[in-house]
């Protein structure tokens, strides 16, 4: 049996737009490069900011296993309980004990007898002050090592540097360190030398013809004036973003990874 596992991780999913080109591109994507377990960052699902049940459902009748978030997970208060509920919807795992839902799950990768962690956290630089994202991967890690060897993290984060420097502090330990939150897909994406896959930005799925996925009107008035204008999601030049890690699945470091963006540039 063919002992690495592939991992597919679909970059902030926008709004309508972000869900259907998900829903075109998905299935030949994983025929084509034998995907066995697919993430996906969901927190922007719902109008562009929030998930709620009904958007996170249409996400998860997709061939997706499991969904990651960040500081816009929480944001509509009618999706709190049904996160709480969920085992395959996640929030940053450094919020305050007792924060709606799971920071982090343990699952099965696809016709494969597999175990994947899948982590969420988020940066503290330009964002809330929440616990110390570092330490909170510390705890974790010796929680679960013994029971499982890949271990996948989506680092939700403003800062260039901070998504760097978490990569570093993670490498030999996690498989693989994806930034996401800033909506452009950086071109650092490498093995780092202990073994794990890393990028600072995995980039959005959804349209380009905008601001980081809203329309463009609305984003240009609010840097203009410095007034507060309604976000909404815009349409054209719709693309998706992502990367796959080849992850072996007996040490838990990584082969190789490589990006996505279709259709490029």
């Amino acid at each position: 049996m063919n002992k690495n596992v592939r991992i597919l991780f679909i970059g902030d999913v926008i709004g309508v737009p972000g869900f259907n080109i998900v829903k075109l591109v998905l299935p030949g994507l994983i025929e084509k490069e034998k995907i066995d377990f697919v993430i996906a960052n969901g927190e922007n699902i719902s109008e562009g900011m929030g998930i709620l049940k009904r958007d996170a459902d249409s996400l998860l009748s997709l061939p997706i296993n499991v969904l990651t978030g960040g500081n816009h997970t929480l944001d509509k208060i009618q999706s709190h309980k049904f996160i709480d509920e969920s085992q395959n919807i996640l929030r940053p795992l450094n919020y305050p004990k007792g924060v709606y839902g799971n920071g982090y799950g343990i699952f099965k990768a696809s016709n494969k007898d597999v175990k994947v962690a899948v982590v969420n956290l988020i940066g503290r630089v330009f964002m809330k002050p929440l616990e110390c994202p570092f330490k909170a991967f510390d705890r974790l890690y010796e929680k679960i090592k013994e029971e499982v060897k890949v271990i996948f993290i989506d680092f939700h984060g403003e800062a260039t540097s901070e998504k760097i420097a978490f990569g570093w502090y993670a490498d030999g330990r996690a498989s693989v360190v994806v930034g996401t939150h800033t909506h452009v897909q950086t071109a650092d994406s490498r093995v780092l030398p202990k073994g794990t896959a890393y990028i600072t930005d995995v980039g959005m799925t959804g349209p380009y013809e905008s601001v980081i996925g809203m329309k463009t009107d609305a984003s240009i008035r609010r840097y203009i004036f410095g007034t507060p204008h309604k976000h909404e999601v815009a349409e054209g030049d719709v693309r998706f973003a992502g990367i796959i890690a080849d992850v072996d699945s007996e040490t838990g470091k990584a082969n190789s990874i490589k990006r996505i963006l279709y259709p490029d540039f």
